[in-house]
C-alpha cells in the first residue's frame, strides 16, 4: 500500500464539539487513529476552526482549546502519532509513526492581534487560511457577497507566514483575495479545493487560479465533499479523478495532493467515506497513472513543495 498525506480534516472541531468522542476509536469520526492506520495515512493535517458565531473575545481561547485537544486526545493517547513542529520533522518519522500537522482555518482566531498569530506559530501551526467562508479583518471569504481582497492586516499575515515558513492556504478565499495572496505569498496552497471547470462551485478554483498556484510552486489538494466534486447529488471515485485529470492537463501532475475535509463534511464520495478508504482511491489511480505519479499525489508532491524543500 502506498502511504498517504492528507492536508485537511476537521476532527479537532468535532472533538471540541463533543468531548465524549475519542480519537482512538470513535466510529462517529471519519478521521481516527484506527482509520488512519487502515488507510495507510502517514501524514495528517489537523485544522483548528472557530465558528463565526463565537464572540470575538472568546475566539482565541476556542483555538487554544482545540490545540489542547490535539495534545491530550490526538497525541497523548496515541503513541504512534507524532507532532510535526517543523517541516524537517516529516523526514524523521519512523515507519510506525503518523505525522500530525496543526493548521488554522480562518484568521478569526487571532483577530488583529499578530502576537496571537505568532503564538499559534510557536504552538506548531504550519499552515494558515485567512478566512473560512465569511469576511473577517484579513479578507473576504468565498461566501461574502462583497468579494473584497486582502486588507493591510491580511497582507501582513501573509508576509508573516512567509517569514515563518508557514503555508498560506487559499481554499476559502473569494477570488479577489486569492489574487492578492498570490502576489505576495511564498508558500501558497489550496488545502481542500477542486476544479471549477469540472464542478462550478464557488469554493473551487478556476483554471487561471490553479495555474497560478502551480507557477508559484504551490500545490492543490483535491477534496471529497460531493458538492465540490460533481454538480449532481452523488459522486464516486471516478468523479474525484476527473479533477485530478484536469489539474494534470494544466501542468500540475507534480503539484496535486489530497485534502479530504473529513469530519467537516456531512456527505461523502462513494468509496471515500472515511480515512480508512484511501487505498480505494490509490488503487483506482494506479489503473490510469504511472506509479511514480500516484506516489506523488499520495504524498511525494507535498514533500517536494513544502517550505525549504521545493524543487
Amino acid at each position: 500500500m502506498l502511504k498517504v498525506a492528507d492536508t485537511h480534516c476537521d476532527v479537532l472541531y468535532r472533538l471540541y464539539q463533543n468531548r465524549s468522542l475519542r480519537f482512538s476509536d470513535s466510529p462517529e469520526l471519519q478521521t481516527n487513529i484506527s482509520r488512519l492506520k487502515e488507510g495507510n495515512v502517514w501524514l495528517q493535517f489537523f485544522a483548528v476552526f472557530v465558528e463565526p458565531e463565537v464572540k470575538s473575545d472568546e475566539k482565541f481561547q476556542v483555538a487554544l482549546d482545540q490545540i489542547n485537544l490535539f495534545h491530550t486526545e490526538v497525541l497523548a493517547n496515541n503513541p504512534t502519532m507524532k507532532k510535526i513542529d517543523c517541516w524537517a520533522d516529516i523526514d524523521r518519522l519512523q515507519d510506525n509513526q503518523i505525522g500530525a500537522v496543526l493548521t488554522l482555518e480562518g484568521a478569526d482566531a487571532f483577530g488583529n492581534d499578530l502576537t496571537k498569530l505568532r503564538t499559534l506559530y510557536q504552538l506548531g501551526v504550519r499552515s494558515v487560511g485567512l478566512t473560512w467562508n465569511h469576511a473577517n479583518l484579513c479578507a473576504d471569504g468565498a461566501d461574502e457577497p462583497r468579494g473584497a481582497g486582502l486588507t493591510e492586516l491580511g497582507k501582513e499575515v501573509v508576509r508573516l507566514n512567509n517569514e515563518y515558513s508557514v503555508l498560506t492556504d487559499v481554499s476559502h478565499l473569494c477570488e479577489k483575495a486569492f489574487w492578492d495572496v498570490m502576489e505576495i505569498a511564498d508558500f501558497p496552497i489550496a488545502s481542500h479545493s477542486n476544479s471549477k471547470t469540472i464542478c462550478n462551485h464557488q469554493r473551487n478554483l478556476t483554471d487561471q487560479q490553479a495555474q497560478s498556484i502551480f507557477e508559484k510552486n504551490g500545490f492543490i489538494s483535491v477534496v471529497y465533499y460531493p458538492p465540490f466534486v460533481k454538480e449532481d447529488e452523488k459522486a464516486d471515485i471516478s468523479d474525484v479523478m476527473k479533477h485530478i485529470d484536469h489539474f494534470c492537463s494544466l501542468g500540475g501532475v507534480d503539484q496535486i495532493c489530497f485534502g479530504s475535509d473529513f469530519d467537516g463534511i456531512s456527505a461523502f464520495v462513494e468509496g471515500l467515506e472515511d480515512a480508512s478508504c484511501y487505498q480505494h482511491l490509490i488503487n483506482e489511480l494506479l489503473k490510469h497513472y504511472k506509479e511514480d505519479e500516484v506516489k506523488g499525489f499520495a504524498y511525494q508532491n507535498l514533500l517536494n513543495h513544502r517550505p525549504g524543500y521545493r524543487k
